[in-house]
């Protein structure tokens, strides 16, 4: 008894100390960016929005932001199945489902393409248990080939395609996933260059189900990781985006979004609004 109550005590005293480092990681290394005061704005930003990943933890909240913003008009889902935040979308005929299988191949979306600003790019999946080239295929392939078509359907701005990368990517990393999203953020960038188009990498932390599933643990867990900036609500996320595709003088094509970065431009998007 003596001996798992020693255990007991070791792990939590771990857990303890493994938080308190990373918030204060967080709180020493992120946070790159600062809205500026007074931006010049794109009105027309964020009139037609397109998201991806919509059936999936962080695609959720993406899409209710998009839902919630007053600035945008029409939204188009493109997906495989069905959510009930798609379908209550598609009840009141702002949110246009797009069934859609191979995410290699647009042309059939040229029309819509033509008339989109902002992307929200979510979709994914965790690289545990997967093998590298699947994985590849998906956080690489995917976008690159979206961006291909997007801008063979249109290069005047405002443009912005946002990518839920996460936190850790980057071409310098020793795991292969994290070289992989990064491989993926340097190649849509370099693509976009000379057109309307701006790309970003959002290199978020834990990114919080909506409201509608969370749950007691999921609020204590915000709790904990919120000291050191290491989490983001998935529609703070969104307005987040918005806000970066509206300062279209401000934050360049190519930039990396950190999670602080996209809570402050989250905070000055509902600061803006009435």
């Amino acid at each position: 008894m003596v001996m798992l109550r020693r255990l007991l005590l070791a792990v939590v005293a771990a857990l303890v100390l493994l938080i308190v480092g990373l918030n204060l990681w967080g709180l020493l290394t992120l946070g790159t960016l600062e809205p500026q005061p007074n931006p010049v704005l794109a009105e027309e930003a964020n009139h037609t929005v397109m998201v991806f990943g919509a059936t999936g933890s962080v695609g959720d909240g993406l899409l209710k932001a998009a839902m919630l913003a007053p600035e945008v008009d029409t939204v188009y889902a493109v997906t495989r199945r069905m959510s009930p935040r798609l379908e209550e979308g598609q009840a009141t005929g702002r949110v246009k489902v797009i069934m859609h299988e191979d995410f290699t191949d647009y042309a059939t979306l040229s029309s819509q393409l033509a008339e989109v600003n902002t992307v929200m790019w979510g979709l994914g999946t965790t690289s545990i248990g997967m093998d590298e080239d699947t994985y590849r295929w998906i956080h690489v392939h995917f976008p690159v080939a979206f961006v291909t078509a997007w801008l063979d359907a249109r290069t005047e701005g405002p443009m912005a395609f946002h990518y839920v990368t996460g936190m850790g990517t980057g071409e310098e990393e020793s795991a292969q996933w994290a070289k992989d999203k990064g491989r993926a953020e340097r190649e849509v960038s370099e693509m976009a260059a000379g057109t309307g188009l701006r790309t970003f990498g959002h290199r978020s932390g834990w990114v919080r189900p909506t409201s509608e599933y969370a749950n007691a643990l999921v609020y204590f867990g915000e709790w904990l990781a919120t000291p050191g900036h290491l989490v983001i609500r998935g529609t703070d996320l969104g307005r987040a985006m918005f806000e970066i595709s509206a300062r279209v003088e401000e934050v360049p094509n190519g930039a990396l979004i950190d999670n602080l970065d996209a809570i402050r431009f989250a905070e000055a998007y509902r600061q803006r609004q009435p």
